[in-house]
């Protein structure tokens, strides 16, 4: 079954750190709501280095999602799809 991916890095300041796990928060639950998965990591030696990823089982589904997150920029032209390999 093949996936679409997407992925988002940002820089957030320590003063805003609380404010953006808030809007993570409910990203994670509208992207959801869109059948689409949610992932934040931050970066171990770099504290406010963030890269977000954002699944979905294809393309068109990835894209709505994307769309319910409109207060978030994601490069949306950058959509992976997954590669089966044996």
């Amino acid at each position: 079954m093949a996936r679409a991916l997407t992925l988002q890095r940002s820089i957030v300041p320590l003063g805003d750190r609380k404010r953006y796990l808030e809007r993570l928060s409910t990203r994670k639950a509208l992207y959801a709501k869109a059948n689409c998965r949610f992932w934040v990591f931050e970066e171990t030696d770099l504290a406010g280095a963030f890269i977000e990823f954002i699944e979905a089982p294809d393309g068109e589904t990835l894209s709505r999602g994307l769309q319910t997150a409109q207060d978030h920029f994601v490069d949306s032209a950058r959509v992976y799809e997954e590669v089966e390999i044996d």
